[in-house]
């Protein structure tokens, strides 16, 4: 790929990407755009869609590894740096409740992602990335899952696609049905778990939790947020269970010969905990009181938000709308299924677990 005499088509790629990814980071601070909880990595798949169905066709082929260095190189340092926006203390100050709905909310989510995927008979890799985005942390979590699952570009930008849908939605109507009494069967601590175990991303959480409770005055706004962060953690273990389970699924090569996948560690992961784990220690010895505080940790959150946008980006440029057309309405039904489940059976999980553990 970085070859002598390929070097400079490759870079050409990225700069291209890297174009994008800034154009991306202006746009989400455009106070319409910034009203819809849209980040840089929405608005940067956003605009690699736009790409990839007009210019695409236009794009030199000597620049496609370039491309493709950003959705894997670039996306797994991505995510390990996103460690550094987590603490072990961010743990320990919701307690047992949030980490208990949190795991039966994620672990029950993918296995009914993949139930219901083989009941409307979507394609395996589809439903495992969105039951994934809908489980952990939205487009991060299929971002992560991307490198184990080895699909193709265009249904990481599917399963992306319709978690960012549904977890807008829900960034309006929970601070709607806490307004209209519907939320009333649960403490303001329950509302809290209920929306960090249940949105797709953190920017959902933050837009749904602020709209609730604009101070934190009545605790909801920030223990969600740190709900919701736990769900983060859920990424690497995940992601590790997801490798071995996979090792053994069948293949096949250009050739149609059936190949046997190999076991992928996902290593990254490793490092994800890793940083978590640093990033606590540095915690400590700097006395900081929350994760922003922590020296040079948000020029870290800039530059790793960086790295993921053009990794969505470069995503993006290869999503047209023939692909949308191929995969059809399926990945979306069984999006808007896993919503419900996570809209009522998180509901039902919170009112009733969060007394029993509390």
């Amino acid at each position: 790929m970085f070859s002598r005499g390929n070097r400079g088509n490759t870079l050409h790629g990225i700069l291209l990407i890297a174009l994008f990814s800034f154009s991306a980071f202006y746009i989400a601070e455009i106070p319409f755009v910034k009203s819809l909880s849209f980040s840089p990595l929405i608005v940067g798949i956003i605009l690699g869609m736009i790409y990839a169905n007009s210019l695409r066709n236009r794009l030199p082929e000597t620049w496609v590894p370039g491309i493709k260095f950003c959705t894997k190189q670039v996306l797994r340092a991505g995510i390990v740096l996103y460690g550094f926006r987590l603490t072990l203390t961010q743990v320990a100050e919701v307690g047992l409740p949030a980490v208990v709905i949190d795991t039966i909310v994620v672990a029950g989510t993918i296995f009914l992602g993949i139930w219901l995927g083989r009941l409307l008979k979507i394609d395996k890799d589809t439903a495992l990335m969105t039951s994934t985005g809908s489980a952990i942390c939205g487009a991060a979590a299929v971002l992560g899952a991307e490198p184990v699952v080895k699909c193709e570009g265009h249904k990481t930008a599917i399963a992306v696609s319709t978690v960012v849908i549904f977890g807008t939605i829900s960034m309006f109507l929970y601070p709607i049905m806490y307004r209209a009494g519907l939320l009333d069967g649960l403490s303001d601590m329950g509302v809290a778990i209920y929306t960090g175990s249940t949105l797709h991303e953190v920017a959902h959480v933050a837009g749904a939790g602020n709209a609730m409770d604009p101070t934190d005055a009545l605790g909801i706004a920030g223990p969600a947020t740190i709900t919701k962060m736990i769900r983060v953690m859920m990424l690497a273990p995940v992601l590790v269970i997801m490798s071995f389970a996979l090792a053994g699924r069948k293949r096949v090569d250009a050739e149609g010969r059936p190949v046997k996948s190999k076991i992928a560690i996902p290593w990254f992961a490793f490092g994800f905990i890793g940083i978590i784990c640093l990033n606590s220690l540095l915690q400590y010895l700097t006395g900081a009181e929350t994760v922003k505080d922590i020296p040079l940790n948000g020029a870290i959150e800039y530059i790793d938000t960086f790295m993921l946008t053009m990794a969505m980006t470069a995503l993006g440029t290869d999503t047209s709308i023939d692909k949308f057309k191929q995969a059809g309405a399926k990945p979306f039904v069984l999006a808007f299924l896993l919503y419900i489940w996570l809209v009522g059976g998180g509901y039902l999980l919170t009112k009733y677990l969060v007394p029993a553990l509390a």
